[in-house]
Order: structure tokens, then C-alpha cells, then sequence
């Protein structure tokens, strides 16, 4: 079921956090397989911009999270109006974040590290 304040709701198993060529990548998804939902986050390992993808890399794009607000279940991203386009005009997404999520503790110390004051909550 869709969370009825987002327009994408990802219910995430497992978080991850990569360091590869000089880049940091931290995600959520909901299961291994290709077709299953997620979110990343990409940035240089030293900062720079945020390219922000859901499900598939043509759904993303670079500084295109306006804030994240985290909760209880899990966080959400408020994408910014002028990026809306490249995520089908989706304002927001959810990441629900239950206690079988493996890795998630991790992976949400990463993200609140990367996004500093975009992370709110």
C-alpha cells in the first residue's frame, strides 16, 4: 500500500553504504532483484552535489532533494520543484525503514552525514 502523503513509497529490507572511486553511494531497497523498488544516493566522497535516483537511473538527478524529513517509519524526500520533472513530477518519497531492514542504522547515519542540514528530524 502506498503511503498517502507520498506520491513513491519505497518499504525498504535492506540499506546500503558504498565507497568506490571516489564516490559514496548509500541506498534502500526492497529486496535484491533488478525490478524491486529503491533509493540512492550518490556524492564525491570529499561532497559536492547529491544525485538522487527511485527505481531506475532515469528517475534522477543532481541537487534535486529540497529536504528530508525523518520519522519513526523511516524518512521522506521533498524533491525540489525544478527537478520534479526527471522523478514524473513526483514531489516526495517515502523510505519506510522497518526493524527487519538489514544494515539500516548504518546506511541512515551515512545519509544524515551526506545531507546535513537537507536532514531534518
Amino acid at each position: 500500500m502506498a503511503d498517502p502523503m507520498a506520491d513513491i513509497t519505497i518499504k525498504a529490507a535492506y540499506g546500503s553504504v558504498v565507497e568506490d572511486e571516489g564516490l559514496l553511494f548509500i541506498g534502500f531497497a526492497e529486496g535484491e532483484d533488478e525490478e524491486e523498488g529503491y533509493v540512492l544516493f550518490r556524492q564525491l566522497v570529499e561532497g559536492g552535489p547529491i544525485w538522487f535516483e527511485v527505481n531506475d537511473e532515469t528517475f534522477g538527478a543532481e541537487a534535486a532533494i529540497a529536504l528530508v524529513t525523518a520519522s519513526p517509519q523511516g524518512f521522506e524526500v521533498t524533491i525540489a520543484p525544478a527537478a520534479r520533472h526527471a522523478f514524473g513530477f513526483a514531489a516526495s518519497v517515502a523510505v519506510r525503514i522497518g526493524p527487519e531492514c538489514e544494515d539500516a542504522g548504518e546506511a541512515l547515519a551515512a545519509l544524515r552525514a551526506m545531507l546535513g542540514p537537507l536532514w531534518q528530524g
